[in-house]
């Protein structure tokens, strides 16, 4: 098993979102954070004063998937969040040891 973590543009979660479930993936948790990379936020103008946002807001999504599914997963997720500028995100990809379904006391991959 593995732990998909992706960052990316909030406005993209219902594409990938939805091109993850065409796929089969079926469950994730979103958070929303604020970060920076590349992109190392803007200026903005504010009753007339100018501010600088350093971190911009983004979504973290994370998704615990058989590693059979690794691939797919990660290039669905690459086409829907894709918009060719920058910020458009990162994926990480961790090692999962153990899961377990608190409901009914399945582990492994049986508890995805």
């Amino acid at each position: 098993m593995k732990l998909i973590t992706a960052i990316i543009k909030p406005f993209k979660l219902d594409e990938v979102r939805e091109a993850l479930s065409d796929v089969g993936i079926q469950g994730m948790t979103v958070t929303e954070v604020k970060g920076f990379g590349r992109q190392k936020g803007h200026t903005e103008l504010y009753r007339g004063a100018e501010y600088t946002v350093d971190f911009l807001p983004k979504l973290r999504l994370e998704m615990a998937v058989p590693e059979s599914a690794v691939e797919l997963a990660i290039e669905h997720l690459c086409a829907a969040a894709h918009t060719g500028k920058i910020g458009d995100g990162k994926i990480f990809v961790t090692p999962i040891e153990q899961a377990v379904r608190i409901r009914t006391g399945e582990s492994g991959e049986n508890a995805l």
